[in-house]
């Protein structure tokens, strides 16, 4: 059986409110489908880019994970976007610029 899950459309427009009450900023860079699609998020602090996570299957069930060049690479991180665009048209792409970069990605990483 397969665990419940937001609606993409619906997830996006979550770490968008998220990203505002944290005092940054969050931006859909692709949108993919509403309901089937999947997500990607990049965070950045400052505009620099910290880290892109994904929603992957682990041993435990779907958990957030680092995915993606290293962040510095900022080309790098372009063609990866691009090349995931091209390989699921389905997947929400999103930018999110916020003060605490690290403690989000940290939060999310442990939590799955």
């Amino acid at each position: 059986m397969s665990e419940a899950r937001l609606a993409p459309g619906i997830e996006a427009s979550a770490f968008l409110r998220r990203a505002e009450a944290e005092g940054g900023f969050g931006m859909i860079l692709h949108k993919g489908d509403g309901e089937r699609g999947t997500v990607l998020l990049s965070i950045a602090e400052r505009g620099a880019p910290v880290a892109c996570l994904a929603r992957e299957l682990g041993l435990a069930g779907y958990e957030w994970r680092r995915v993606g060049p290293d962040p510095g690479e900022s080309e790098n991180l372009r063609k990866f976007l691009e090349k995931r665009r091209r390989n699921d048209p389905d997947e929400w792409q999103i930018e999110l610029d916020i003060p605490s970069a690290q403690r989000l990605v940290a939060e999310m990483t442990a939590l799955g």
